[in-house]
């Protein structure tokens, strides 16, 4: 007889997987033979430049790469990150004590968690915000308290609204922008004032810099460490999925403060022995060499934003246009929630659409579309949703 094994108390903590979710409702109505067109996930939609892959190409063949890398990964891939960052942002980081080899973004964040909070502890989180910032804080039995996003605010929180006694409890907060799922940015004023928070009340700030490259009408986004004393008290977490179309490759890093680094290394010191060599190598290559390929990614990110952005608007749908990210955050029509409106338009339009409330309470109200489908298609899911007559 088959044993029927309990799980763990803290796998029992850990929400529903809410993207995994949302991908089987998009593949069910797919096998029945739908023409779906789905734009409820954030998963890149074009290849990997060339260069990138012909030198993970390359370097699998070198017989270093077929052993096991350092555990902390290869010191060139440290130094890529480093002169990435001082390139990108002027931001100087040494490579061995502020950097910090990551098995992707998520991971990383996930991590943080792990590595810095105790059961009971106070973590300041954004709402809406990437549902997978709740996993890590699962895991942890840490205490989630919601920084409301709201658009009076331009989805920034009001930290004059949080009270002090949870300021001084709290040891994390997590922040992202460019925003996911808000597509709003941050301006280096807003981080000063981080920092000054952080550090008057002791708490550790992650950034989550996912969509780092990706902001519009000649713009770049503001680096949490190009404030001063950001180092101090935090660190970004940077990863290669977005700007470099490397999302199924798991490779990102941490940046900032020493002993966050180090926790981090610590952690995965004894999960992993480090990424695969070649990946490592190619990840280099992607930071250091020509960035043509990114400003080429732009330009097509932008051409979509503004093409659905009209296509939207030309039939009624009153929205904001993106600042940045590769989303766009449309409120849904009166007399609608999240989720009925977006299964209305899965079950009437085939446009498959992230309900607002899966990103957190003050999402409600909104759904996401990625920008991850040519133009053409983009355009096509406006007409489809226009046809239901609802705008």
């Amino acid at each position: 007889m088959t044993r029927n094994f309990e799980q763990s108390a803290m796998l029992k903590r850990l929400p529903e997987q809410f993207f995994a979710k949302l991908a089987a409702r998009a593949q069910d109505y797919k096998q029945q033979g739908y023409d779906i067109i789905n734009l409820g996930q954030g998963n890149p939609d074009l290849p990997t430049p060339d260069h990138i892959i012909k030198e993970l190409q390359d370097a699998a063949e070198d017989p270093v790469n077929h052993k096991y890398a350092p555990f902390r990964g290869f010191p060139y891939f440290k130094k890529a990150a480093a002169d990435y960052y001082k390139r990108e942002f002027g931001v100087t980081l040494d490579p061995e004590s502020e950097i910090s080899v990551l098995f992707g973004g998520k991971a990383g964040l996930i991590e943080l968690s792990q590595c810095l909070l105790n059961p009971g502890d106070t973590v300041l989180l954004p709402d809406p915000g990437y549902p997978d910032y709740m996993s890590g804080v699962a895991m942890a039995d840490a205490e989630p308290y919601a920084m409301p996003l709201q658009h009076k605010n331009n989805f920034l929180p009001d930290y004059n609204t949080i009270p002090d006694a949870v300021l001084d409890k709290a040891k994390l907060m997590i922040l992202n922008y460019p925003n996911n799922p808000t597509a709003s940015v941050a301006s280096k004023q807003f981080y000063d004032e981080t920092v000054k928070l952080a550090k008057e009340h002791n708490i550790c700030v992650a950034q989550d810099f996912a969509y780092g490259e990706l902001a519009y009408d000649n713009s770049k986004p503001q680096s949490f460490l190009q404030s001063e004393g950001a180092k101090d008290i935090g660190v970004e977490i940077y990863t290669l999925s977005k700007t470099y179309n490397m999302a199924g490759w798991r490779v990102g890093f941490a940046a900032g403060n020493p002993s966050v680094i180090e926790a981090l290394n610590k952690l995965q010191d004894h999960m992993f022995v480090s990424l695969f060599g070649a990946v490592q190598s190619a990840a280099a290559k992607a930071l250091t060499d020509d960035q043509t390929s990114v400003r080429e990614l732009v330009n097509t990110y932008t051409e979509r934003r503004d093409r659905f952005m009209m296509a939207i608007h030309n039939i009624g749908w009153d929205a904001d246009t993106p600042s940045g990210s590769f989303f766009a955050w449309l409120p849904v029509p009166a007399n609608y929630t999240s989720e009925e409106f977006s299964n209305k338009l899965l079950e009437e339009a085939h446009v498959v659409v992230a309900p607002g409330n899966g990103f957190g309470d003050y999402g409600e109200g909104y759904v996401r579309v990625g920008l991850l489908e040519s133009a053409e298609r983009l355009e096509e899911a406006a007409e489809r949703i226009a046809r239901l007559g609802i705008f």
